[in-house]
């Protein structure tokens, strides 16, 4: 008598037979519909942006169409557990950011990351800028340091959630200068920066991807990179190694795409192809890089070591520091 295994398996196979589609001619009809792209943050932050550059291109690429959802909050975990839950077809994506490797050390999420989704691959990397207003009386780093020592507490940082990457660098702040510093979290990086704009709040770690615009126009000032090397869009902004001696500040935020785990492989394969090229598009590649944002279209299997190193990089101050939902 057959096992329940293998009477499933021949369902399957009877079900497939009868409609004449093997799982390859299945995905070679993907997309046959819309595809729903959810972004963890609000619209006009740095994921969001890149989101928008690259979505129109890699919908030609894959031959459909690409919606894209904000859903922000909980520094992206609301957004990140609708696409854990969504159908493992393909037509739920994650385009995701630096927090999706942080948020289970903050956060007791209703998803693992480990096994709920599929890296498909990182897409993006980009410093972050700490900024102030432009009319702000900090016009350096070791300006604001100062200030934060004569009045312990008073000056504050946002960031767009408790445990995202723009908190743990302002963390890491706090404890390379020894400073008191009141974090405020935001739902995402663009509120965060009209709150530092409009004076609000004192400083943000923003991604340069969202903030270099209003550096541009100068609604802000951008007082320091959290990168080895200047960028060459901002070629007068110091490093933080530049501006205050530290060395422990070489933090990229990345954006990447997922799917749920459980997508058919043949259509994994095929977003990784049409993402890969589309990184490879010069009109995409010329609108990122005028925000700041390096290309990267690298592997899964690349893109999952980096999501463990940047877990692993991470652990330790959160420990260190408390940092926790209230």
């Amino acid at each position: 008598m057959p096992n329940r295994f293998r009477i499933i398996t021949l369902a399957v196979a009877a079900l497939l037979g009868a409609s004449g589609l093997s799982a390859p001619a299945l995905a070679a009809g993907y997309p046959d519909r819309p595809i729903q792209m959810i972004v963890p943050f609000s619209a006009g932050g740095g994921a969001d942006n890149a989101a928008r550059i690259i979505a129109p291109v890699l919908s030609q690429e894959l031959g459909g169409t690409i919606v894209i959802k904000n859903e922000g909050g909980a520094s992206g975990v609301i957004g990140e557990g609708e696409a854990a839950r969504a159908p493992k077809d393909g037509y739920t994506l994650l385009y995701d950011a630096s927090s999706f490797s942080i948020n289970p050390l903050i956060y007791s999420v209703p998803f693992d990351p480990n096994k709920d989704f599929e890296p498909i691959s990182q897409t993006v990397s980009v410093p972050n800028v700490m900024v102030v207003a432009e009319n702000s009386p900090y016009h350096t780093v070791g300006e604001y340091i100062a200030a934060a020592k004569k009045a312990p507490g008073k000056l504050s940082f946002a960031s767009y959630g408790v445990g995202s990457l723009a908190q743990l660098i302002g963390e890491l702040l706090k404890k390379d200068a020894g400073i008191n510093i009141l974090h405020v979290p935001y739902k995402g990086g663009a509120p965060a920066e009209v709150d530092v704009i409009a004076g609000r709040v004192d400083t943000f770690f923003a991604n340069a991807a969202s903030s270099i615009g209003a550096i541009r126009a100068h609604r802000l000032r951008a007082l320091a990179v959290t990168s080895t090397a200047r960028m060459k869009e901002l070629p007068d902004v110091p490093t933080m190694e530049e501006a205050a001696g530290f060395k422990n500040f070489n933090v990229l935020q990345w954006n990447g795409l997922f799917a749920p785990a459980g997508t058919p492989p043949e259509v994994l394969a095929k977003l990784q192809k049409a993402v890969h090229a589309t990184l490879q598009n010069p009109d995409v590649r010329a609108k990122l890089a005028k925000l700041g944002l390096d290309t990267v279209g690298n592997t899964s299997q690349q893109f999952k070591v980096m999501i463990k190193q940047e877990t692993q990089r991470w652990a330790s101050l959160i420990k260190e520091n408390g940092i926790k939902v209230r």
